[in-house]
């Protein structure tokens, strides 16, 4: 059995996630690096080779942003009138949603269009992730090292939307809450892993790479690409979001945030181009990978 600083191996990705995190410099224990460099045995398995689950399969829970991004604003509201009671205004303050834990898939499993008597408008959101790494009380992410210091890491959300639905609950917990209307994945990456951060970087390290040089983030679908942007187009960076919600709630390990969408939703095209059977949704952001999904 595998050990992580002289315990047990986890038993589940959520207790792994806790556990590493607890091993970082952060917690005073010792590198992701070092852990992985004591840890790994035997020869590497290609990745082609094995089917990936979603990395966090019953995240404790979803928490969505909305109108994260100035030009997806009103892109939606345009050709679908109603579908949000602000309109086109851009928020004052996160616009904040969940999606259900029973929505989760993985890479490579298939998004699932119900029948049409359901919904006709089931629509793609490509979207940063993030995972949150210790259990935090409320009000205690109060400035950009908090935050930092409760972010484990980084996947890639795909927020699927029924657009029908969405418009008619305006809470849009249903249409964004179908069974398999949320893929996770292709895998977690640790902040200290993305694009070249190592074991030393320090929370404003992480701040300048995601906030303000910006990762890329786009969506294709059947290899045309529909989305492109970068994470420092934002309107609430990362530490904001997680203060805003962490001001209600405690965050817990394996939490998924969901950071908001760019543009180029097929509800925002002329004419709109709504997922169907038969098409492959893949959402890429750089320095984690690319999450791709058949529809089905």
């Amino acid at each position: 059995m595998w050990t992580l600083d002289g315990t047990a191996y986890p038993n589940g990705m959520l207790s792994l996630i806790e556990k590493w995190h607890a091993g970082s410099p952060e917690g005073g224990g010792r590198s992701t690096e070092d852990i992985l460099d004591k840890e790994r045995k035997g020869d590497p398995v290609p990745v082609d080779s094995v089917a990936l689950l979603t990395p966090v399969l019953d995240p404790p829970s979803i928490v969505c942003i909305g109108k994260n991004y100035l030009e997806h604003i009103g892109e939606v509201d345009a050709t679908l009138p109603g579908i949000s009671l602000m309109g086109a205004a851009a928020p004052e303050y996160p616009i904040i949603f969940t999606k259900a834990p029973t929505s989760v898939i993985g890479h490579g499993q298939a998004i699932e269009i119900p029948p049409k008597h359901v919904t006709q408008s089931v629509d793609y959101e490509g979207e940063l992730g993030i995972v949150i790494g210790e259990l935090v009380v409320p009000g205690t992410i109060v400035d950009a090292e908090t935050a930092w210091n409760a972010v484990f890491g980084f996947t890639v959300v795909n927020d699927v939307t029924a657009r029908d639905t969405q418009k008619q609950h305006q809470q849009w917990y249903l249409g964004k809450s179908f069974d398999t209307f949320c893929p996770i994945g292709p895998w977690v990456v640790p902040k200290r892993g993305l694009l070249g951060l190592g074991a030393e970087s320090s929370a404003s390290d992480v701040q300048k790479l995601i906030g303000e040089t910006g990762l890329g983030i786009g969506t294709n679908v059947n290899g045309e690409w529909r989305q492109s942007s970068k994470t420092n187009a934002m309107l609430f960076d990362v530490p904001a979001i997680l203060a805003v919600v962490n001001k209600a709630m405690t965050l817990r390990p394996g939490d998924v945030i969901a950071t908001g969408t760019p543009a180029g939703v097929g509800a925002g095209m002329d004419p709109k181009r709504f997922l169907k059977k038969g098409d492959e949704c893949a959402v890429t952001i750089e320095g984690i990978g690319t999450l791709r999904n058949p529809v089905r």
